[in-house]
C-alpha cells in the first residue's frame, strides 16, 4: 500500500478523544504506511450544556454534524460511541466497523468505597443525566432523590466532588479508559442495571462511497459484539426508542446461541416490564424484534407512549 492520509472526526470531549486516538493507534499500528489525522467537530450536544438531554430531542444529538463532513467527504471515519448513535443510519453512510466491547456496566461513585446502591443511606441523592438509570434506580430504591448531571466524564466527577450529592452513576467503560478507576465505588451488576444499548462498543461510521476507509477500518470489526449490539439497537429501534428513554439492553454470544436482555422502566421506577429471550448469533436482528414485541404486548408500549409525553413537555 502506497503511504495514505485518513482523517478521523471526533468530537472534543476527552472520552471522544481518547476513543479517535485509541482507533487512530490502531489503524497506524496496522497499515504502516498510513497517516491518521484528527480534526474536531463540535456537536449539538457539545453545546447545549444547561438543558436535560431528554428535553433537547436526541435525533444524532452528538453525531449530526460528524454525520456531515462525512458526507460532504471532510472526514473519512467518525468515531462514536455506539450508544449515541442513533439506530437509523442516515441515507449515504454506513457502520464500517464494530470493535471489541469493553465492560459494560454502570459504576457508582460515592464518598466511600465499596458503597453500593444497597449500602446509600437512606434518602439520598445520587446524580445522573439518564433516564435509564434513573428509571432502575428508582425501581430498586425508591427513596432515592435523583437529580440531573450533564457534562463529558471529568466534568461530571468534578461536579460531584464539589457537591453535596451522596453519589453519581456513570458507564464502567468511559471511566476506566480516561484513567479515572480510582473514583469508582462499586460495579452494579447488569442484573441490577441494564447499561444502554451499544454501551461500551465503538461504532465507525463511513460514507458508504469511501471504499478506502472500508478496507483502512476492516481489521478492527468485531463479529461477536457486532452480533450483540445488532440485536440490542434493533430492540431499541423497534421500541422507537431513543438513547433518552428509560430502555436498557444487554447481549451476549455464547457457545449455545445469543442471549438478549432488554428492559422498559417507568421515569419514576413504579414499572418496569423486563424480558429475556434466545436464539442463534445469525438471528441477531430478529431476536431484537421478538424481544421488542414481547415487551411491548406486555405493557411496554403504553408506557413508552406515557414517557414521551412527559419528556417532551
Amino acid at each position: 500500500m502506497k503511504k495514505e492520509k485518513l482523517i478521523i472526526g471526533t468530537r472534543s470531549s476527552d472520552l471522544a478523544m481518547w476513543q479517535a486516538n485509541f482507533i487512530k493507534k490502531e489503524l497506524e499500528k496496522h497499515h504502516k504506511n498510513l497517516k491518521v489525522e484528527l480534526v474536531n467537530v463540535k456537536t449539538k450536544g457539545d453545546k447545549i450544556l444547561d438543558v436535560a438531554l431528554s428535553k433537547i430531542g436526541d435525533k444524532g444529538l452528538f453525531t449530526k454534524e460528524l454525520e456531515v463532513a462525512l458526507l460532504n467527504n471532510e472526514v473519512d471515519i467518525a468515531v462514536h460511541s455506539l450508544k449515541d448513535l442513533q439506530t437509523e443510519i442516515p441515507k449515504g453512510l454506513k457502520l464500517a466497523a464494530i470493535t471489541k466491547r469493553h465492560e459494560v456496566e454502570d459504576v457508582l461513585i460515592a464518598r466511600k468505597k465499596n458503597t453500593t446502591i444497597e449500602t446509600l443511606p437512606e434518602g439520598a441523592t445520587v446524580a445522573t443525566g439518564s433516564l435509564r438509570r434513573r428509571s432502575q434506580l428508582k425501581h430498586l430504591r425508591p427513596d432515592i432523590n435523583v437529580v440531573e448531571l450533564r457534562g463529558n466524564v471529568p466534568t461530571r466527577i468534578q461536579k460531584f466532588i464539589d457537591s453535596d450529592w451522596d453519589a453519581i452513576i456513570l458507564a464502567r467503560a468511559g471511566v476506566e479508559r480516561l484513567k479515572l478507576k480510582k473514583h469508582i465505588s462499586s460495579y452494579i451488576p447488569v442484573d441490577m442495571m441494564l447499561p444502554a444499548v451499544g454501551q461500551g462498543a465503538l461504532g465507525i461510521e463511513i460514507n458508504e462511497k469511501n471504499e478506502f476507509a472500508a478496507e483502512m477500518v476492516s481489521f478492527l470489526h468485531d463479529k461477536n459484539t457486532f452480533a450483540a449490539v445488532s440485536a440490542e439497537r434493533k430492540f431499541l429501534k423497534e421500541l422507537e426508542g431513543g438513547c433518552q428513554v428509560p430502555i436498557g439492553a444487554y447481549a451476549q454470544v455464547k457457545p449455545n446461541g445469543l442471549y438478549l436482555e432488554g428492559i422498559v422502566g417507568a421515569l419514576d421506577g413504579s414499572v418496569t416490564y423486563r424480558a429475556k429471550i434466545r436464539g442463534k448469533k445469525s438471528d441477531a436482528e430478529l431476536l431484537g424484534k421478538e424481544l421488542a414485541k414481547q415487551i411491548s404486548q406486555a405493557g411496554a408500549k403504553s408506557l413508552l407512549e406515557e414517557i414521551y409525553e412527559t419528556v417532551r413537555k
